[in-house]
């Protein structure tokens, strides 16, 4: 790393980051009372307004918002004149899933081959503690250069909305010139990376009832009309021959031109079992950055443990669909519940029910934002250009804060590089990465606040 003062800061923060972190990653903050309880996330969301308070954050307060959820935010005044960048982290989770494919606690930050362990190290307390790390590293040097805003979301990972709702109703309260969301990731470790495309996604419930109640297999079976077989069909509509999921209505075959992703690497990255064969068509890219994706997250119907031979009456199926830019998440919804009652066999009852939305988002990468990151990456990642890449995931609030604020500046950066592993067990952060992204966001803000001089 390039010798300076902010990355020598940086690095001597190293071990205060990683304590604060450990700290942090041990409130188990899903924003679910089925999965955990609600002190988890009220004990999250108030260990950082109290690192904000830490660092003269004035205003600092928790925001309830309207899906009960509570975001953090706070304001650190910079030089008369100065321009107004908000940063964005979340500090819920996704949940532990399978505790026992863990190798280590999931809420316990656990130190193994030079990465650092545990639920939210990097999906997204770990950006939470990058902006810390950037703002304590101009802080010794000089000061911070600009007005810094800080909000920290309590419930992106449910996609409820309750952060998007609230902003509407005081958009007055996140207006800035730029917008640094560090929820996003590098394309690989080392590989300096800013976001410019975001899936959206739509969030539904599928429910099918054929009978009045569950009927002996060998007495009915045959004849009685079987809810986990209806849903079954149906969940198989959603998908081509080749994989490639299948909306009546709604394009598939959207090409993705900037970065490629080598189907090797994706195979390694995504850890796909040898000679098992990687759905759909086009481009990797193509398929996880342009064109939507249909993921079954779960299914309510009998369990394999206690199972009896009698046809279900009912079955239930949670369907996740990704939309691509260009397309509206809503009109996207609609597609998907006219396919899903058109593709629903034998007249059974379908009912569906929406429980979450968030549109896609194309950033303007010509903006001044995007040159001053691109000559802070090359500081944090001596001999590397910072890259441009899609990501398949969604962050509602993206659209939100460009719908509310159209001449803000918008920039994805962030810790979810592949071997990270969110969202799954044993997910992880690169200290290295935390470093250099760190190093990246305080030398953007000098940037910044420079390209706005008059």
């Amino acid at each position: 790393m390039t010798s300076n003062p902010i990355a020598e800061t940086v690095r001597s923060l190293m071990p205060r980051a990683k304590a604060e972190l450990t700290e942090l990653v041990a409130f188990e903050s899903v924003a679910d009372e089925a999965v955990a309880p609600r002190s988890e996330c009220e004990g999250a969301a108030n260990w950082v307004a109290d690192a904000l308070r830490a660092e003269d954050f004035q205003d600092v307060a928790l925001l309830d918002t309207p899906d009960g959820s509570q975001s953090v935010y706070g304001v650190l005044p910079g030089p008369a004149g100065a321009p107004t960048v908000l940063l964005y982290a979340h500090y819920d989770v996704q949940p532990k899933l399978d505790e026992s494919v863990w190798l280590s606690p999931p809420f316990t930050l656990t130190e193994r081959d030079g990465r650092w362990y545990g639920r939210g190290t990097a999906d997204c307390k770990g950006g939470f503690i990058m902006h810390l790390l950037a703002l304590r590293a101009l802080k010794a040097n000089g000061g911070v250069p600009v007005t810094v805003k800080v909000i920290v979301e309590g419930s992106e990972e449910q996609g409820t909305g309750g952060l998007e709702r609230y902003a509407e109703q005081h958009p007055e309260l996140l207006t800035a010139d730029a917008i640094v969301i560090g929820d996003a990731g590098n394309f690989r470790v080392g590989l300096p990376t800013v976001t410019a495309t975001l899936r959206g996604m739509t969030m539904i419930r599928v429910t099918i009832d054929t009978l009045e109640g569950n009927l002996h297999s060998g007495q009915f079976g045959g004849a009685a009309p079987d809810a986990l077989a209806a849903l079954i069909r149906v969940l198989d509509s959603l998908r081509g021959p080749d994989g490639s999921t299948v909306i009546d209505g709604l394009a598939g075959d959207q090409v993705w031109e900037g970065l490629q992703y080598p189907e090797e690497d994706f195979r390694q990255d995504a850890k796909v079992l040898t000679g098992v064969s990687l759905p759909g068509a086009g481009t990797v890219a193509d398929r996880i950055w342009a064109r939507p994706a249909v993921t079954v997250i779960g299914i309510d119907c009998h369990p394999v443990a206690g199972a009896t031979p009698s046809v279900p009456k009912s079955a239930r199926a949670q369907i996740s669909l990704r939309v691509p830019p260009g397309e509206d998440a809503a009109e996207v919804t609609k597609l998907l519940f006219a396919h899903i009652e058109k593709h629903t066999p034998w007249d059974a009852r379908v009912s569906l029910e929406q429980v979450g939305q968030g549109q896609p988002f194309q950033a303007d990468t010509t903006s001044p934002a995007y040159a001053s990151m691109a000559e802070a990456m090359r500081i944090a990642y001596p001999g590397e250009e910072m890259q441009t890449a899609g990501m398949g995931g969604s962050i509602p609030l993206c659209n939100t804060l460009a719908s509310l604020y159209p001449e803000s500046e918008i920039l994805l950066i962030g810790l979810s590089e592949p071997e990270a592993q969110i969202h799954a067990p044993n997910e992880s952060v690169s200290p290295e990465e935390l470093e250099r992204l760190s190093v990246a966001e305080a030398h953007f803000l000098v940037n910044y606040a420079r390209s706005k001089q008059v």
